[in-house]
């Protein structure tokens, strides 16, 4: 449990992660799976193809019907048990997400109806893959702004709606999850600094080119990358805003217990931890598991690290996220 909230104004007021919780819908595709499947429409592709390049061994999808505000449900519900909360507790619902149930209202208002949070201020924050990192940073500002005592941050996804299954190169990286943090304020720091940035000039590298007018799709509404141009973009960027927000903490790369990134390609992660000279040993890694889950990926592996017992109490934790827009960011916490 935390310590008593500080009153808004305060100046020792702070926000911290108080829980965690995360979910993975039950049907589970192996590389194999993503085999046959892409056989039968004429493609080749291997698992040692998938994990030599990605590291990726298996994704989940959801099954029709199964929204993102389900499995937000799930993880939300997880992370309040973790933190010793209810939904009467929570003021504040973000749901990050490229996937939304609807095109309004938001997958927030959807998912606070079904936690039984209804009063409380709940929006959507489209950022893709980086969607929690900002989404952890707005709530953190709005707690420490005093507006805020008890906040759900969410990341959720159902990618597996917008893959082109006739391009190999892009429909095996992807899946579908959730994860939540319980955000609360706090006389302890926890949120040390947080540092997001954007750049539009990237758009086409990564994007879903479609929209829907008049009853209709216009553009294409299925999921289209350069993967090379990504991968050159993203170490690059992801370095330079883990070191601005140890900057801004005071701290260095020393001080950092656990890398928590973006859960897209092994090479990616296993670059960006080189550059800040961290051991493998403490990159969080679950990609293999459940594929790139957009803005879901994050709170996943931070559940699954603290879940595990790697992440306790007092580490110190670097979350990182980057994705198209070009949206990237980091945040550093103490646990």
């Amino acid at each position: 449990m935390t310590s008593p909230a500080p009153a808004p104004g305060d100046a020792r007021r702070y926000s911290r992660i108080t829980g965690t919780g995360s979910h993975l819908p039950p049907r589970r595709l192996t590389n194999a799976d993503m085999v046959a499947l892409l056989a039968a429409r004429g493609l080749e592709t291997s698992d040692e193809w998938i994990v030599e390049r990605t590291g990726i061994k298996a994704r989940h999808f959801a099954d029709d019907g199964v929204n993102a505000s389900d499995l937000a449900l799930h993880a939300c519900r997880a992370a309040l048990q973790a933190a010793g909360r209810t939904a009467d507790d929570v003021d504040l619902i973000i749901v990050a997400t490229s996937t939304p149930d609807m095109v309004f209202p938001s997958t927030a208002c959807i998912l606070q109806n079904k936690l039984g949070a209804n009063g409380c201020m709940a929006f959507d924050l489209q950022a893709v893959c980086s969607g929690f990192v900002y989404a952890l940073s707005v709530a953190d500002a709005m707690v420490k702004a005093g507006g805020v005592q008890c906040a759900l941050v969410v990341g959720a996804e159902v990618f597996s709606r917008i893959l082109d299954f006739d391009d190999r190169t892009t429909c095996v990286l992807f899946g579908d999850g959730a994860g939540a943090v319980v955000l609360e304020a706090s006389d302890e720091p926890g949120i040390l600094a947080t540092e997001l940035h954007a750049d539009g000039k990237h758009v086409g590298i990564l994007c879903v080119p479609g929209t829907v007018a008049g009853g209709s799709v216009l553009g294409d509404p299925l999921l289209k990358m350069d993967g090379q141009a990504v991968f050159k973009l993203a170490v690059g960027v992801l370095d330079s805003a883990a070191r601005a927000v140890l900057a801004k903490a005071g701290r260095s790369e020393a001080d950092v217990d656990w890398l928590v990134p973006h859960q897209a390609n092994i090479r990616i992660m296993q670059g960006t931890a080189k550059k800040l000279k961290l051991p493998l040993e403490k990159l969080v890694v679950t990609v293999d598991e459940h594929g790139n889950t957009s803005a879901a990926s994050v709170p996943l592996a931070l559940d699954v690290a603290v879940r595990s017992g790697r992440i306790q109490r007092g580490h110190t934790v670097m979350l990182e996220g980057v994705g198209g827009g070009f949206t990237w960011g980091a945040v550093l916490l103490d646990f």
